[in-house]
């Protein structure tokens, strides 16, 4: 897949989606149900009712980029049903994708450096 360059930031929409909807039935979707912009290069992550399926819509900067991913057994860890969206860092992201329990995934707390005079 082509990822823009720089950090990337990953919105997972918390409630199903119709699978049948394309690029532009979710770029729509993000846009008027998010209330998000589809082309700011933010990765959209959604899902089917059973959770055994999951499509990522992202701008690279030329285009719409829509990915499905199916697993064979097993279905996605996913929150509770509700509205709206939920940030995940890259991490997260990659273990959602991956099938496995992303919510196990946390990212170090570093401590804030302190300079010295």
């Amino acid at each position: 897949m082509i990822i823009p360059p720089g950090p990337l930031k990953v919105l997972a929409a918390v409630k199903p989606v119709d699978f049948r909807k394309g690029m532009v039935g979710l770029a729509s979707l993000v846009q008027h149900e998010l209330n998000r912009d589809p082309f700011s290069g933010i990765m959209f992550v959604f899902r089917c009712k059973r959770a055994d399926r999951i499509k990522l819509l992202l701008w690279d900067g030329t285009g719409l980029v829509l990915v499905t991913k199916r697993l064979e057994t097993g279905t996605f860890r996913w929150p509770r049903f509700g509205d709206g969206v939920m940030s995940l860092t890259a991490a997260q992201a990659s273990a959602l994708i991956e099938g496995l329990d992303w919510a196990r995934v946390h990212a170090p707390r570093v401590a804030r450096p302190v300079m010295a005079l």
